[in-house]
């Protein structure tokens, strides 16, 4: 049995370190945060900043759906991106079979794009 427990221990003992870290570095912050007075809120730390004249609407108001669809557009090829530098550096290894597959890869990628232009997910009002 304890031929077992000695095999384990470097875990147990991982797992221990990684808890009091996790512990330390989450709630050190939030122990400073409380004692320093950042959760105490005066007419000073609510008055309006970088605009200077009072919000019109509550800041927790939903967005457009578009924003949405064009960030998540520009995920998509800046994905592309960088899937395509590494590609290109290493295509000599992969030879025709890695070709093949980032043409695939730009192929359904081409598709989406012209599927969202025609669903018009590209336009702006």
């Amino acid at each position: 049995m304890s031929e077992i427990a000695s095999q384990y221990l470097p875990i147990l003992l991982f797992l221990a370190v990684g808890i009091v870290f996790a512990v330390i570095f989450v709630g050190a912050p939030v122990l400073v945060s409380g004692l320093t007075g950042t959760a105490k809120p005066d007419a000073v730390k609510l008055s309006e900043y970088e605009s200077g004249f009072p919000a019109f609407s509550d800041s927790r108001g939903q967005f457009d759906v578009r924003f949405y669809l064009v960030a998540i557009l520009f995920i998509i090829f800046d994905l592309e991106a960088a899937f395509l530098f590494p590609w290109a550096v290493s295509l000599h290894w992969g030879g025709e079979p890695a070709w093949w597959a980032m043409m695939e890869f730009l192929g359904e990628l081409a598709i989406g794009l012209v599927y969202a232009w025609k669903v018009g997910a590209l336009e702006w009002e």
